[in-house]
């Protein structure tokens, strides 16, 4: 199975670099896995609505030159479905058994997603009600994804 993580922005934090490491390097017995990191747009304080539209349509367009066709696309979003992590393993298993090879989970900016990405997505997943830091985020997922496989080969970690 092919994971890809498309982001919105960088990773300055070096604690968080190192936290990304050591998840991938993890997932790699599993899974062959790939980061992208997109640039992410200024957000003026107090932006309109029209800006924050135009602000997520670019980077919008820059997320989609890397979704694949034939990938099974995961947007994460405060509106989506709450899964359990027993639910999201499972979730990757199915995708497995009808033959998905390549799943794409996408985390937007700081202001969510445009409405392409919205469009494109197969399943919209919500970690909770609240907002994290999506540099925060990348870890969380990369963590649950690695939990996932856990699971799914009935290896201990999952508690």
């Amino acid at each position: 199975m092919k994971i890809s993580l498309i982001t919105v922005g960088k990773i300055k934090e070096k604690y968080l670099k190192d936290a990304i490491a050591e998840y991938s390097k993890r997932l790699s017995k599993y899974c062959k896995l790939e980061i992208i990191e997109v640039v992410d747009e200024k957000t003026p304080d107090q932006a309109s609505e029209v800006v924050e539209n135009g602000i997520r349509a670019k980077e919008a367009e820059r997320i989609m030159k890397y979704i694949k066709e034939d990938s099974y696309v995961v947007t994460l979003e405060i509106q989506g479905k709450m899964l359990s992590s027993e639910e999201l393993a499972s979730k990757i298993d199915q995708l497995g058994i009808q033959g998905k090879s390549h799943i794409t989970f996408v985390i937007g900016g700081s202001i969510g997603l445009g409405e392409a990405v919205l469009k494109r997505s197969d399943f919209a997943l919500s970690f909770s009600k609240m907002t994290f830091p999506h540099q925060l985020m990348r870890v969380i997922l990369l963590e649950q994804i690695y939990r996932s496989y856990r699971i799914n080969f009935s290896e201990p970690y999952h508690k």
